[in-house]
């Protein structure tokens, strides 16, 4: 079937069980050859194909509202609402965006990006339905692995307690981006291998009635005997007991098994559980062999043989420097501990787990708990190295203030791909932890200037036990620079000055220090003397230096990576007027106040006005008016 015909999923409805089969695997075509060339997430799209299929197929969206956790694995629904023509422009600039996206398409109900906020909305919108005394269904797909996180299991309790029409698909392929862990994933583990509990109860139950009872005993009993299986069956029915009716595990490749329990489920009152297991990449050898998460999300592969398109780069990817370094000084200090929110592949801490197992916690798609159980480490003389990603720092907010900084303790956060990720869009970008954490009282944030300086940064930030710190890096490659052989601790809240100038002063850090290099050699063509500074720790700023650059009255620019209201650049204005620096000319370039799409970085960059260009336009004008009104003077 030609997918650039589709408009609507409607016409699935006509389809026979052979005709869908047929269908599926031009799907699973169309998805290998696309993906082959922009890249994305093929692992978990792979195993859903079926289950879309057979969703669309019973239910009307959008009358009935599918909402997908996480939303990677959306590309089958995205190709059944009339998005097949796009795919060509995948998490490309302008192009099809990698998650459900509302302004796509009236079938994307939900947007998502992040894990585990499928029930929670699901229970908003079934609260809504009931209100307007409306009928249609509510039916969140969650995996496995987002049942993890602490806010899904929040949401359980309450729809079970409300006893919500509601229809819970459980998307089990047994990993989210690794494998999972924790308690859940072994309750699930024994589910799958309990056969089709609902089917057997329900036959119980039909020969407990041909049973004539016997002065009313067996009546009185069956019941008790029917409610008793499901612990024999399924150890701790666990959804049973939140309220749920639980229906599976089902094959979730088998369309005429999902299509018949779908239309039970939709029959059944109160909310449903159905318990799809599928296979993640099923029907691409690599991905379907993949047991540690590398075919989760990809870039362009060679789709022949499975083989990755590599990076050109030969410099050393920034999560692989920062964990390999800890990995290295984790030898020689028995403190210092490893924790990640279910990313130990995205963050290259496979390595240290392999090392030192006792010593290393993977908790799942929990950044809650991984903060404070970091906190408590470090209570205990500890030192916790939590690597996260900026975007899912976020969840772990109140849990940085009150358990980490408001106790002072010494927990080592290492902030993974900070500023623009490119390709994974709003949702991921990691551009508000610089604002949220240079408010907090005992925090220190610092970023490095390239690998060499990053790895002094590690060394630094396990040498400190005066509190948290915070070390930033980018998703990709370093620059390639010469290692140092021996660490070094920098001294903290010290910058450093790249270039002298006197004419103006150009304040930066991290990714943004190339681009104010570059903008300084095109000011000096141009007769400007521009001076370039490594603010690399942006809390604590480098006092004394700013006093110098503020006494020398030249004016001044902040360029960052990041958020502009509340980051560094706000933290130079706020020392300026701490100070009576009352006539400093101060401006800042940096993310503006908007949330920013996918696409390439440096097209990103140019969207938005951060780039080099603007740094010389901006130096240009404020260098003129400042000579202009000396002039008047």
């Amino acid at each position: 079937m030609d997918l650039h015909t589709i408009t609507s999923p409607s016409f699935l409805k006509e389809l026979n069980n052979e005709q869908l089969v047929e269908l599926s695997e031009d799907i699973r075509r169309f998805l290998i050859e696309n993906l082959s060339k922009t890249g994305g997430h093929i692992g978990p799209n792979l195993g859903v194909v079926e289950l879309t299929l057979a969703l669309h197929k019973v239910f009307d969206s959008p009358d009935d509202k599918l909402i997908w956790d996480v939303g990677h694995q959306s590309y089958v629904h995205k190709i059944l609402t009339g998005r097949a023509s796009q795919f060509d422009t995948l998490r490309q600039f302008k192009g099809l965006c990698g998650f459900p996206k509302r302004n796509e398409s009236d079938h994307d109900v939900w947007e998502t990006g992040h894990s585990s906020t499928s029930l929670s909305a699901a229970m908003g919108m079934a609260a809504a339905r009931d209100i307007k005394k409306a009928k249609n269904h509510v039916i969140p797909i969650i995996g496995d692995g987002a049942l993890t996180g602490g806010m899904a299991f929040e949401a359980l309790n309450h729809i079970g307690h409300e006893g919500t029409d509601m229809i819970v698909i459980l998307n089990d392929n047994e990993m989210s981006i690794a494998p999972n862990v924790g308690a859940m994933h072994s309750v699930l583990g024994r589910m799958r291998t309990a056969g089709k509990y609902n089917k057997v109860k329900d036959d119980l139950e039909y020969l407990i009635k041909k049973v004539p009872a016997v002065g009313g005993k067996l009546a009185s009993t069956a019941e008790r005997v029917k409610d008793s299986l499901k612990y024999l069956l399924v150890s701790g029915m666990f959804f049973e007991e939140l309220g749920f009716t639980y229906l599976g595990p089902i094959d979730g490749h088998d369309l005429e098994d999902l299509e018949e329990n779908l239309k039970y489920a939709k029959k059944t009152k109160g909310p449903v559980l159905l318990h799809v297991v599928t296979k993640k990449g099923k029907g691409f050898l690599p991905a379907e062999t993949d047991t540690v998460g590398t075919w989760h999300g990809t870039g362009p592969y060679k789709m022949e043989t499975g083989d990755l398109v590599k990076s050109s780069s030969t410099a050393p990817s920034w999560s692989g420097l920062i964990a390999e370094t800890v990995r290295k000084l984790a030898r020689e200090d028995e403190r210092i501990v490893a924790i990640t929110p279910a990313m130990p592949v995205g963050s290259k801490l496979v390595g240290f787990a392999s090392e030192f197992p006792d010593r290393f916690y993977d908790v799942g798609i929990a950044e809650q708990h991984a903060m404070t159980m970091a906190a408590g480490l470090a209570t205990q003389d500890m030192k916790p190295f939590l690597a996260i990603y900026s975007t899912f720092l976020q969840r772990a907010y109140d849990q940085v203030i009150h358990d980490v900084c408001r106790q002072n303790l010494n927990v080592f956060i290492g902030i993974d791909r900070a500023g623009l990720v490119g390709a994974d869009g709003e949702t991921h970008q990691g551009v508000f932890d610089v604002a949220f954490l240079r408010n907090l009282p005992n925090m220190v944030v610092m970023m490095p200037k390239d690998e060499n300086e990053g790895q002094h940064m590690v060394k630094t930030a396990i040498e400190y036990n005066d509190g948290p710190i915070a070390l930033r890096y980018p998703r990709g490659n370093g620059l390639g620079v010469p290692m140092d052989s021996s660490l070094k601790t920098l001294p903290i809240g010290s910058w450093e000055v790249l270039q002298r100038g006197t004419d103006a002063v150009i304040l930066t850090f991290g990714t943004t220090i190339p681009m104010a290099l570059h903008a300084a050699e095109e000011l000096r063509a141009g007769g400007i003397n521009a001076e370039v500074v490594n603010a690399r720790f942006i809390k604590p700023m480098d006092t004394e230096m700013l006093h110098s650059i503020f006494g020398r009255k030249v004016p001044v620019i902040t360029l960052e990576e990041a958020v502009l209201q509340g980051g560094f650049g706000s933290g130079v204005l706020e020392f300026a007027e701490e100070n009576e620096y009352t006539g400093a000319i101060v401006h800042r370039l940096g993310i503006p106040d908007q949330f920013i799409e996918h696409g390439d970085v440096a097209e990103l960059m140019d969207e938005i006005h951060l780039n080099s260009d603007e740094v010389v336009r901006v130096a240009k004008k404020l260098v003129s008016a400042q000579k202009a009104e000396s002039n008047v003077l």
